[in-house]
């Protein structure tokens, strides 16, 4: 089967399809011919080098979601997976395939009307988005800043804190075209990637959802009310300064706090739980699964040059 594996790592360049041999599914896996693959910015870190240290290899393939139909199943399974179409998580790689084996652990059902390249659009994002929520406490009436909204992960955020009942869902972004999508989504303020840019914005903020860390986190922290919580989910901007707890301690008596956030201290059957309501939800029409662009599996290089470059809205999807 062809998959696309990291030959080298550093620019998108040094991903390459290979050939590998079709795996079988071992005992209580399944086996999934995929139509629909996630890109996720994990991927792009992995590719880059920057988690080397984490134990990937060049060879790597990356990949974290897949969805497709169930063509077989390990010993212990239930024969009657086979022709479903379902989603499923792969773990930190082994997604971008024409064939996954997965644990039925890690697999969700898709309703009929959903299909799997919505999937795989909300099926990880959409799930952290919550639970980052839920971390974070946000309670109806409160005031959300979103900071790095474009992405997967943002853009479920501003549908998920608008469903919640937040008094205001404050983005960050990079230009007029993505805050007005961001609007139709449930945004009710447009910033800046610096947080300026409306005069009628809150002042500050009950909850702050950052997915870009970086440099200017401390200035966010700023920006919380008093007993005001942020939670980063991610840190595409690289890491924040060493010293940026010196904000927390600055504003003492304002009680405010910074929290991290991973689905991995999140158990299995919960986030399968979020998974399906979610893939129920966009099925309905009451959440919106954001598709940039679909591109064949051999194109993962486009793929990871359009996420380098900063031009994606909401998900890129590869189709083996």
């Amino acid at each position: 089967m062809k998959a696309v594996a990291i030959g080298t790592y550093g620019d998108p360049e040094g991903l390459t399809l290979v050939d590998l041999p079709t795996p079988s599914p071992p005992e209580g896996e399944i086996l999934i011919a995929v139509e629909a693959v996630g890109v996720a910015g994990m991927d792009a870190q992995i590719r880059s080098g920057a988690l080397a240290d984490y134990g990937f290899e060049e060879g790597f393939v990356p990949g974290s979601e897949v969805a497709g139909t169930v063509t077989a199943v390990g010993k212990g399974r239930d024969d009657s997976w086979i022709g479903r179409r379902v989603w499923a998580f792969t773990g930190l790689g082994g997604g971008y395939v024409e064939q996954a084996c997965v644990p039925l652990e890690q697999v969700v059902p898709l309703p009929p009307e959903l299909s799997p390249v919505e999937s795989v659009t909300i099926g990880s994002s959409g799930s952290v988005a919550h639970f980052a929520l839920v971390h974070a406490h946000l309670a109806r009436g409160e005031a959300v800043l979103i900071r790095g909204a474009a992405g997967s992960i943002g853009v479920m955020a501003v549908q998920l804190a608008t469903r919640e009942g937040a008094s205001a869902v404050a983005v960050t972004t990079s230009s007029t075209e993505r805050g007005d999508r961001l609007r139709q989504l449930g945004a009710t303020h447009v910033l800046d990637r610096s947080g300026a840019g409306r005069a009628d914005a809150p002042a500050g903020y009950d909850v702050i959802f950052d997915v870009v860390a970086g440099d200017e986190l401390p200035v966010f922290l700023d920006r919380l009310n008093p007993r005001g919580r942020m939670v980063t989910v991610g840190a595409v901007g690289g890491q924040p300064p060493v010293d940026f707890g010196r904000v927390l301690m600055a504003q003492f008596q304002r009680s405010t706090s910074f929290a991290t956030f991973s689905a991995a201290s999140v158990g299995a059957a919960d986030l399968q739980a979020v998974r399906r309501d979610q893939f129920a939800a966009v099925a309905r029409g009451e959440l919106t699964a954001v598709v940039h662009e679909v591109l064949p599996l051999d194109q993962a290089v486009l793929a990871h040059q359009k996420m380098d470059a900063g031009e994606v809205f909401g998900r890129i999807v590869l189709a083996p």
